[in-house]
């Protein structure tokens, strides 16, 4: 299927796909980034909040402070352990530490304030938003600039986690999960989730600039390369193209293309990992994954319908600022 071209009087969209916006790798494959090589959980098991057989994942079972607070998303594992090392989570009163074990007789206090845990499974929530221009991906900002976290639903359990992050100039996919685990799985370097970006530049690619981009160049922070880079088109002076990264660093796409002599003038990320931007999802809209589809992007058994229900599809919402 041809590329469709992309002017400057073209609105920036991904391609028009029927329905789906989840390209899930084959089942029997297991490669890095698939969605099936950290499979948890054992079949049977509850009804969760949306009517429907969750699996049973060890029940109370003790597990690491880390993970059982990230997995309530209380914040990540990274940013968990700093503040076991500063010393401002404690287990029964007394302060944890890296590695320790908790289950459903401990108390654990954040800051002095007690931390509701929950031991038994749940399936994650996702949300998929549309980030508009302008909104930070932050939840304290000494700018007081608008951030993404204002127009999300409210949690009644937990909070929302960004799953990588996209600077203020760029616009596109971002995802967010009240499970800490999901959440550190989708960033880590280990699992190989992809992020695809569609960018405009002022001017075109020589040959010698895309190989360096494709082979390799270094940046302050390590090196770098795009997997992928393909041109789109364009009208006049700019140039649209499309990049794969196997990596999120701090503005990495900006920064390959000034090493090259090329300045970005708009950047949206329209892929991460299996989960493409739905065309139908507009700036500044988002809508809840449905179940099955975040099971299996946390890699977790899909659990099954009860009765004759069916998943309904995702509705579209418009965000609101909360004052």
């Amino acid at each position: 299927m041809s590329t469709p071209r992309i002017s400057r009087r073209t609105p920036l969209r991904p391609p028009n796909k029927s329905k789906a916006q989840f390209v899930w790798p084959d089942r029997q494959d297991s490669k890095p980034g698939s969605l099936d090589d950290d499979t948890r959980g054992k079949p049977g098991g509850r009804l969760n909040r949306r009517g429907t057989q969750i699996p049973r994942d060890g029940g109370g079972e003790p597990e690491r402070l880390q993970k059982a607070l990230a997995r309530a998303g209380v914040a990540s594992r990274r940013q968990i352990e700093e503040w076991v090392e500063e010393g401002r989570i404690l287990v029964n009163d007394q302060p944890a530490s890296l590695g320790q074990k908790i289950g459903k007789g401990d108390r654990v206090k954040l800051n002095g304030r007690l931390i509701r845990l929950r031991f038994d499974a749940r399936s994650p929530r996702v949300l998929i938003y549309h980030k508009p221009e302008g909104e930070i991906v932050s939840r304290s900002d000494p700018q007081d600039r608008p951030s993404v976290f204002e127009r999300l639903p409210v949690l009644r359990r937990g909070r929302w986690l960004a799953i990588g992050r996209l600077d203020f100039n760029t616009s596109g996919l971002l995802l967010f999960t009240d499970d800490g685990n999901l959440a550190n799985r989708m960033m880590h370097p280990r699992y190989g989730f992809e992020r695809e970006y569609a960018v405009r530049l002022l001017g075109e690619l020589g040959d010698e600039q895309i190989r360096a981009l494709t082979e390799g160049i270094v940046l302050e922070d390590g090196p770098a390369r795009f997997s992928s880079l393909r041109a789109e088109g364009g009208e006049g002076a700019n140039r649209w193209y499309r990049v794969v990264l196997p990596e999120g660093r701090n503005r990495e796409v900006r920064r390959m293309f000034e090493s090259v002599g090329f300045t970005v003038s708009r950047l949206m990320r329209v892929r991460y990992g299996p989960v493409e931007l739905p065309p139908r999802l507009k700036r500044g809209m988002w809508m809840e994954m449905p179940e099955a589809d975040a099971c299996r992007l946390a890699g977790l058994p899909v659990p099954q319908k009860s009765g004759a229900e069916k998943e309904r599809p995702p509705k579209l919402r418009r965000t609101m600022v909360r004052k």
